[in-house]
């Protein structure tokens, strides 16, 4: 489901996954870009002190990659793939190299997670997780995003951990229309209702 984010999730471009995985990283100069350019926001090592900025930490090195290129404007397109001025403005600072190397430092680091803390939600953002929502063609979550979050590697982002606020954040903005980089979460976004995304997204950040 969450092919997102943190936060969340999505299946990404072939051409820039091939172009990531056979150009190998360098962990220690993606130390650097994250400690000049990204710790602000996301922290040194990945694991952000604010709700709305995701956890970086622990994730899948194609996913960050993916996420760094479609704030880039690509030639001939009026917008990024991903709508953001803050994360435009430092995409656009960093070459391919900068983006490789820096997913493969924030990929190595240890998530420090978030946690749930909606407890009238809890049971609803489970259903929702574990077995979606049927009468409105949600799929459930874990069938993409695995029963304990973690993802999979090189199609779908780690969830666990994050923090709900940045999922939700994501969710909505998949219904809106504000993300375009995964038509398979803007429909599904599109059936979810804010109760529903809430439920769920306060469930994820509780995931280990």
């Amino acid at each position: 489901m969450l092919r997102t984010s943190i936060v969340v999730a999505v299946a990404f471009a072939a051409p820039l996954a091939v172009q990531a995985q056979n150009t190998k990283p360098d962990p220690a100069q993606g130390r650097k870009t994250a400690e000049t350019v990204c710790a602000a926001c996301h922290g040194a090592d990945g694991n952000s002190s604010t709700p709305a900025n995701p956890n970086l930490a622990g994730q899948h090195y194609d996913y960050l990659y993916k996420q760094l290129a479609n704030f880039k404007v690509k030639e001939g397109a009026k917008q990024a793939e991903r709508a953001n001025a803050v994360m435009a403005g430092f995409a656009a600072m960093l070459s391919e190299a900068d983006m490789r190397n820096v997913s493969a430092w924030y990929a190595s680091q240890k998530l420090e997670p978030a946690a749930a803390k909606n407890k009238d939600l809890v049971e609803l953002g489970q259903k929702i997780y574990r077995a979606g929502i049927a009468d409105k063609g949600v799929p459930a979550c874990s069938g993409c995003h695995s029963p304990n979050g973690a993802g999979m590697p090189a199609q779908y982002p780690r969830l666990q951990g994050q923090y709900a606020e940045y999922t939700e954040a994501q969710l909505i903005a998949f219904r809106q229309g504000e993300r375009l980089n995964s038509a398979q979460m803007s429909a599904i976004a599109a059936r979810m209702s804010d109760r529903e995304i809430k439920a769920v997204s306060d469930y994820i950040a509780g995931l280990r």
